[in-house]
């Protein structure tokens, strides 16, 4: 396998894909510098969408209306979308107690089962990809996809 980051790989990935990528990194990015939306929204627009990340290889260049969309329901429901993580997992560790790229993850994902325009399995399918762009050996894939699950369940149980 390559050491490649996965959604630099040429045809891998679709914009859409590259977009939710860019959309963890952004709320990561948000809460870690307590920059607005709007200040992160235009840096990855006009910086990142696209970067080299290693000599030669770019990252797909992203869907930005996707991206937006991801951003704003993310920001606008947080609270609703952090009180449906927390009870996707145990008691004993609340979403304020866990890695805030994994926090950032589960708002985007979040974000994406809150509206209709994707079905939930593949909403946990690129974002459990997302998980394994950021944490290759595979651990928290796993974490993600059963903590995913459970979110999809509750907030579109007519799609299971």
């Amino acid at each position: 396998m390559s050491d490649t980051p996965p959604l630099a790989r040429p045809g891998r990935h679709s914009m859409k894909s590259a977009s939710r990528l860019y959309a963890v990194q952004a709320l990561y990015q948000m809460e870690q510098s307590g920059e607005s939306a709007d200040t992160v929204r235009r840096e990855f627009l006009d910086f990142r969408f696209g970067e080299e990340v290693e000599e030669g290889v770019e990252m797909a260049e992203g869907d930005a209306r996707h991206f937006g969309l991801i951003l704003d329901e993310a920001v606008n429901w947080q609270a609703k979308i952090d009180q449906m993580t927390d009870r996707a997992l145990v008691a004993k560790w609340p979403i304020a107690r866990i890695d805030p790229v994994l926090r950032a993850l589960f708002r985007a994902a979040g974000a994406e089962l809150g509206q209709q325009a994707t079905p939930p399995k593949v909403v946990i399918m690129e974002y459990v990809e997302v998980a394994k762009a950021f944490y290759p050996e595979g651990r928290e894939a796993k974490f993600v996809n059963a903590v995913l699950d459970h979110m999809a369940r509750e907030a579109r149980p007519e799609a299971f």
